[in-house]
């Protein structure tokens, strides 16, 4: 029979174990490296993502969800008093890890074109 501290300890290993399969497996596809790039440079949140990106709703968040999985995204949900100020819904933010950083270095060496795909936030799209 395993102990607290042991099975607390035994979990953290079968969730890391579970974590770096996942990402021996992940496919890096051209839109996964384009909201990894987005992130990167400052889109923070799904709406600000696709409007950078141009992707679908249903292309990002799922991919968002995905990245997270794998450890190359943390998230935040911002305080609900500031969104309820300005009539919305609090928005999850997205912050690229270190992981996240070197997957999206092979993918910019993978895909050459990726680089000049997105502007800076509040900066018109590069065409």
């Amino acid at each position: 029979m395993i102990d607290g501290g042991q099975e607390r300890s035994y979990l953290s290993y079968v969730e890391y174990y579970i974590r770096q399969r996942h990402l021996d497996f992940m496919r890096i596809t051209y839109p996964t490296a384009i909201v990894l790039l987005a992130v990167s440079r400052g889109f923070r949140y799904g709406f600000d993502i696709m409007d950078a990106s141009g992707l679908a709703s249903g292309t990002v968040y799922p991919i968002l969800r995905r990245l997270e999985d794998a450890g190359m995204l943390r998230s935040r949900w911002e305080a609900t008093a500031g969104a309820h100020d300005e009539q919305r819904p609090p928005r999850r933010y997205y912050q690229i890890t270190g992981t996240g950083t070197r997957t999206l270095s092979d993918a910019t060496d993978r895909f050459p074109g990726l680089a000049g795909t997105l502007g800076q936030p509040d900066s018109p799209l590069i065409a």
